[in-house]
C-alpha cells in the first residue's frame, strides 16, 4: 500500500491454511487450552491452600503458573474464536494489547526464572543467610520485580509502536506481535526509537540470562563438594534448569525466525514456530515441577489416594 492505511484493524493472514481442517484444529486447541488451565490452576491452588508449601520456592512457582495463565489467556480465546470465524480481523487497539501480553508474558517468565535462580543460589550457596534474607517482604519485592519490569518495559515499547503511521493491514501470523506491527510502518516513518527500545530490551534480558548462568556456576561449584547439596540440586534445581533451557530454546528460535525467517516455509510451520512459547512451556513447566518437587508430588499423591478411598 502506497498511502497511510486508514484501517483501524488488521487481518491475521496466518489462518489461510487452516480453512480445510478448522473443526479438528479447534477441538485439539480447545482441549489443549483446557489442559493448560487445569495443570496451572491446580498447581496454584495446591500451593495456596497448603501452608507447608508457603515457602519462597513454591510461591515463585505459583507466580510462574499465574503468568502462564495470563499469557495463554491473551492468545487462545481469540485464536479459538478466529478458527470459527470467516473474518480473521483484530482491532488496532486489540492487536497492540495482544502484542503487549505476548511479550510481557514471555519476558515475565524469564524474570521469574531469574528470581528462582537467585532463590536457589541463596538456599544452596548461602544456607545460613537464606531465611534471614528471603523474608516475606523481600519475597514480595522480588515477585513485584519479576512482574513490573516486563510490564513497564513493554508498556513503553507498545506506546512507541502506537504512534507509527502504518501502510499495511496484513499480519503474516495467527497472532499480533509488536515487531510485526512495526514492519507495517510506512517507508517514511521514523522507527529509530522503536529499534533503540528493542535493543534496550534485548540488553536487559541478556543480563537476566547472564545472571542465571552466574548463579548456576556457583551452585554447581558448591554442590560438587557435598552429597547433601547434590541431592538438593537434583530435587529443586533440575526442574528450574530444565525450564530455563526450554525457555531459552523456544524464545531464541522464535526471535531468530521473527527477524531472519525464510518466506519459503509453509504457513502452518510458520504458525507453529511463532506459537512455540505458548504451546510448550505452559504445559511442561507445571508437569516437571509437579513430578520432580517432592512436597508437591507427595501432596498430589495424597489427594489422589484420598479420592480413591
Amino acid at each position: 500500500m502506497d498511502n497511510q492505511s486508514n484501517e483501524r484493524s488488521f487481518i491475521l493472514s496466518g489462518f489461510n491454511e487452516t480453512m480445510n481442517f478448522t473443526v479438528p484444529l479447534f477441538s485439539v486447541t480447545l482441549l489443549y487450552y483446557c489442559v493448560i488451565l487445569f495443570f496451572n490452576i491446580s498447581l496454584v491452588l495446591l500451593i495456596v491452600f497448603n501452608e507447608s508449601l508457603h515457602e519462597p520456592m513454591y510461591i515463585l512457582l505459583s507466580s510462574f503458573c499465574i503468568n502462564a495463565l495470563y499469557g495463554t489467556t491473551g492468545f487462545y480465546p481469540k485464536f479459538l474464536s478466529d478458527l470459527l470465524s470467516s473474518s480473521h480481523r483484530i482491532s488496532f487497539e486489540g492487536c497492540l494489547l495482544q502484542g503487549f501480553v505476548m511479550y510481557s508474558f514471555a519476558c515475565c517468565d524469564l524474570s521469574i526464572l531469574t528470581v528462582m535462580a537467585f532463590d536457589r543460589y541463596m538456599a544452596i550457596c548461602r544456607p545460613l543467610h537464606y531465611h534471614s534474607f528471603m523474608t516475606k517482604r523481600r519475597l514480595s519485592q522480588l515477585v513485584c520485580f519479576s512482574w513490573l519490569t516486563p510490564f513497564c518495559v513493554f508498556a513503553i515499547h507498545v506506546l512507541l509502536t502506537a504512534r507509527l503511521k502504518l501502510c499495511g493491514i496484513k499480519i503474516q501470523r495467527a497472532l499480533c506481535l509488536n515487531w510485526l506491527i512495526v514492519q507495517l510502518a510506512c517507508p517514511e516513518t521514523d522507527t529509530f526509537s522503536n529499534n533503540i527500545s528493542a535493543y534496550v530490551i534485548i540488553v536487559i534480558y541478556h543480563f537476566h540470562w547472564l545472571f542465571i548462568i552466574w548463579t548456576y556456576i556457583y551452585i554447581i561449584k558448591t554442590c560438587v563438594r557435598s552429597r547433601e547439596d547434590r541431592v538438593k540440586f537434583t530435587q529443586t534445581c533440575v526442574p528450574h534448569l530444565t525450564s530455563v533451557i526450554i525457555n531459552a530454546t523456544v524464545l531464541a528460535f522464535d526471535a531468530m525466525y521473527l527477524r531472519f525467517g525464510s518466506r519459503d516455509l509453509s504457513q502452518s510451520l510458520k504458525n507453529f514456530i511463532a506459537l512455540e512459547f505458548l504451546i510448550i512451556p505452559p504445559v511442561m513447566n507445571p508437569l516437571m515441577y509437579g513430578f520432580k518437587l517432592t512436597k508437591i508430588r507427595n501432596r498430589i499423591l495424597s489427594l489422589i489416594y484420598l479420592k480413591g478411598k
